[in-house]
This record gives C-alpha cells, sequence and structure tokens, in this order.
C-alpha cells in the first residue's frame, strides 16, 4: 500500500490539507471482521494517538470477558488513506490492540501476530522479507434473501448472470440471454461479463487510497470477478486485503449490487478462493530462485512448501476458517484439496506459477480463502513454512499430472495427503499440530480461538436440518 504519511506532523497536514472532519480508527477482531470507531478530528490529539483509544473489547467473539473488557487501539499513523465512500470528509488509520492488564500487545490481536511471525522470520536468520501477493475471488450478486430460523432455513440468490434467468420476464428490460454459464465465466467478454464496468469502478477505487493493481477479469463461476492486487509485505499484504474487500463490497453496494467473498454461495459452480503467492528475501536476494532447481525453485523454496503442505491440515483452521470454505475444497470445482506441489499445475495445492526468474520466484497456495482472518492465516503459512525450512521437509510431489482425476483409491495408493473434509477436522488437527505455531501463537489464543470456532461455526451448522436432508430423509 501507498504510504499517505509517516508521521504526526504530516497526519495533521495531510488532514488539513483533504478538510478531514473525522478519523475512523479501524481493526481486525478474531474472527477477521473490520471494526471501526469515528472520532472527529478535533478530539484526536497527539496524547490520544500516542496513548492509545480505549474500547470494550468484550463485545467481539473470542475476546475478553466482560469482568476485563478495557483494551486500548493503538492507531499506526503510517497505514492512514481518506476514506473514499462517507459524506463527510474521513481519514482511516488502521491500529493494533494493547493489553492494558498485561503492559503488552494483545496476544489475540491478529494483527500483532502477524507482525510477531514477520519478525520470527527475521531472528531465525532465514530470510529478513517475506512478500505475499494475494488474489482474492469474490461474487456480485443483485439479490440474497436468507431465512434461519426453528421451522424455516432457505438462501435465494440472484444474479442476472445467473443460467436460472434465462426464462425470465423483466418489467424494466429485455432478457439478453447473454451469460457466462455454469463454469464458464473465466476472462469471458462483455455483454456476458456484465460487470466489466463495476470492476473497473473498483480498482479506480482501490488505486485512490493506495493499492497498486494491475489486472481485473471475470472469473470461472456466474457472477464472480478478481482483481489483483500487488505483493507487499505479510503485515502490509494482510491490510491490504481488508481494504480490498471493504472496497469491494460498498463499490458493489453504491451500485445497488452486493458483493461477497464467502467461499461457495453457488452449488455445482466454482467458488472463490484466496491463493497466496510467497517468496523469501535475504539482503535482497531471493532465497526460493535456483536456476537449476524444479522449475527454478531452490531447495529453501521447496522445504518451504513441504513444512506448508506437512502443517497444511492444522493451518487449514485459519486458512480455510469457515464450514462453507469445505463446501468449496471438493473435487470438479478448481478448488485443489490434494497436498503435493507442481508447476503450472493448477490441481495442486501449491502450485509453482509459469516463467518464474530471479526475482519473481515463488509458490502459490491454492487452497486459502477469504473467510480467513487474513492476518491468522498469512502468518501460519508462514510458521509452518519457517519449520519446513529449519527442519528440511519435504512434501509429495513433484506432481504434474491433472489431479483432479484421481480416484480416492489412487490418492490413497500414491501416499499423498488431502486437506480436511470439515472445519472440526481442521480445527482438531490444529490443536494436534500446533508446536510449529508456538513460537507465535500463545496457548491461550489458540485455544481460544477454536472455542470461538466450534461454538460459532462448528455446532451451530452441525444442529440444522438441511433442504437437502429434507429431500434425502422426510420419507425413510
Amino acid at each position: 500500500m501507498a504510504k499517505f504519511v509517516k508521521d504526526l506532523k504530516e497526519f495533521y497536514s495531510f488532514c488539513e490539507k483533504n478538510e478531514v472532519e473525522f478519523v475512523d480508527f479501524r481493526f481486525t477482531s478474531f474472527d477477521g471482521a473490520w471494526n471501526h470507531l469515528t472520532y472527529t478530528l478535533h478530539s484526536v490529539t497527539n496524547e490520544l494517538l500516542e496513548n492509545g483509544i480505549p474500547f470494550d473489547a468484550s463485545s467481539y467473539k473470542g475476546w475478553q470477558p466482560i469482568e476485563k473488557s478495557d483494551m486500548i487501539l493503538k492507531p499506526d499513523i503510517t497505514t492512514a488513506f481518506l476514506d473514499p465512500f462517507t459524506s463527510d470528509n474521513t481519514i482511516i488509520v488502521i491500529c493494533d490492540i494493547y493489553d492494558v492488564y498485561k503492559n503488552e500487545f494483545y496476544e489475540k490481536c491478529p494483527r500483532t501476530i502477524a507482525k510477531k511471525a514477520q519478525e520470527f522470520l527475521k531472528q531465525s536468520g532465514i530470510a529478513d522479507e517475506i512478500f505475499i501477493g494475494a488474489e482474492n475471488e469474490f461474487f456480485v450478486f443483485d439479490d440474497v434473501k436468507i431465512i434461519d430460523s426453528m421451522h424455516c432455513a432457505m438462501y435465494q440468490i440472484d444474479s442476472e448472470e445467473g443460467e436460472w434467468n434465462d426464462a425470465r420476464n423483466y418489467d424494466d428490460s429485455y432478457n439478453s440471454a447473454h451469460r457466462p454459464r455454469r463454469k464458464g465465466g473465466y476472462t469471458a467478454i462483455t455483454p456476458i461479463d456484465s460487470m466489466q464496468d463495476l470492476r473497473a469502478e473498483m480498482v479506480q477505487v482501490l488505486q485512490r487510497v493506495g493499492l497498486e493493481c494491475f489486472i481485473h477479469h471475470h472469473e470461472v463461476a456466474q457472477g464472480q470477478g478478481e482483481i489483483g492486487v500487488k505483493f507487499d509485505n505479510l503485515v502490509q499484504a494482510a491490510d491490504n486485503v481488508q481494504i480490498y474487500k471493504y472496497v469491494v463490497k460498498m463499490v458493489a453496494h453504491l451500485n445497488g449490487k452486493t458483493a461477497t467473498f464467502m467461499p461457495k454461495p453457488l452449488h455445482l459452480d466454482n467458488g472463490s478462493g484466496m491463493h497466496v503467492h510467497m517468496s523469501l528475501f535475504k539482503d535482497g536476494v531471493n532465497l526460493f530462485y535456483d536456476e537449476k532447481g524444479y522449475s527454478k525453485l531452490s531447495q529453501t523454496a521447496i522445504h518451504f512448501i513441504g513444512g506448508v503442505l506437512r502443517h497444511a491440515k492444522s493451518v487449514a483452521a485459519f486458512s480455510n476458517a469457515t464450514t462453507n470454505s469445505y463446501k468449496r475444497l471438493i473435487p470438479g470445482f478448481e478448488a485443489p484439496s490434494i497436498l503435493t506441489y507442481s508447476c503450472q499445475n493448477r490441481s495442486a495445492s501449491c502450485r509453482v506459477p509459469y516463467g518464474i526468474g530471479k526475482n519473481s520466484a515463488r509458490v502459490e497456495m491454492r487452497f486459502p480463502d477469504s473467510s480467513s482472518n487474513v492476518y491468522l492465516c498469512f502468518a501460519s503459512l508462514l510458521l509452518a513454512g519457517i519449520d519446513g525450512v529449519k527442519n528440511k521437509l519435504l512434501a509429495a510431489g513433484p506432481m504434474d499430472e491433472n489431479l483432479f482425476k484421481l480416484s480416492l483409491d489412487e490418492i490413497r495408493e500414491k501416499g499423498i495427503e488431502q486437506m480436511p473434509h470439515t472445519l472440526r477436522s481442521a480445527l482438531e488437527n490444529m490443536l494436534k499440530d500446533n508446536a510449529y505455531l508456538r513460537p507465535i501463537f500463545s496457548e491461550v489464543c489458540i485455544q481460544d480461538y477454536q472455542r470461538m470456532k466450534f461454538k460459532n461455526q462448528v455446532w451451530p451448522i452441525e444442529q440444522r436440518p438441511t433442504a437437502y436432508e429434507f429431500k434425502t430423509t422426510y420419507s425413510c
């Protein structure tokens, strides 16, 4: 992300120049959601910015009990940018969370955990920088209806791109019949791609707030899109994902549509992932490059992959953090669940992109999705990779065949591990395999995270009957 200010003096100068009236302090809760408190500019003093902003941490899932609810937001002034959507000029500042009881940064603050993971990499001596580029796919719909009650459960999604509208009579328009069709939308042009101008507006807004974009296009599914944002270091890349999601949702909202990063909103069409490109640098040299290595990858990169894939069943608790995540990770929809790596092969959980060179050598983890808390996702991926480099771990592979065509028996015969099939399984794996996380994730953080996920995701979903269960079980 481009930096608009570097210190308090520039912050106030930037506010004056842009006639700012409000300061919006943003922070990420344990579940990955962005939250905010808005102050009038005249109430934002040097003392407030330096000492921090008090708030009630008991109001957020998995955080503080009510008898110890006070926490402090610590603004990171260098993250400041103008909110492109508010009626009154507002500047957004991203914050970390400080624990007033322990007099240290909060052990369950996602951004703090990401910062500590970044620092741990430097202290390890392996590398001094990690660069991450995230590819966040999303859906844009025209209308979404939801019912979740004791006697009724339903959702209904509508999109002008949906093939279910082929015979629809429109009151104020006509039925164009130009639609992507199931799995047919990748790089489709207008009028099949109905979102060209909408995505272009998203790109313009993203660039206005400091994110460098280089591509946008229609994705595979109906109503699905993607915008390419330039890589950055771990913490800033995570900040950028939060900004990206905010902008995409708001631009869609202001255009009378609704955007979602839900991994699998449409049955029988592709889901949305967050492909994570990663590379390690030391003294300005890309440690993942070796001209003579497999697909020009170094042994460091191979061991990094080995660490991520060896711990992937545990990492999944952070990288695929909702029950809906695992409805995406099924055969037939280009969502890799087989834990191997390959060159150019999009059916592997880890892909080595084509045409990498000295500076661009990287690995692409294809299983994560945007329902994750992005700070915890990136941090856990890095820590797993560090463990792989330290212990020279190796993953199954490389495998350059189409893994989607393998049967379960063939996968077992080859001895290849797979991603967990449920969030419950991922959380259970994380509780068994977390030594690689322990340099950064505390015991309290790990235990409270899994409790939050069981309470708010696993148990509620497991308790609810579904329409398909009625269809297959009602007459038994």
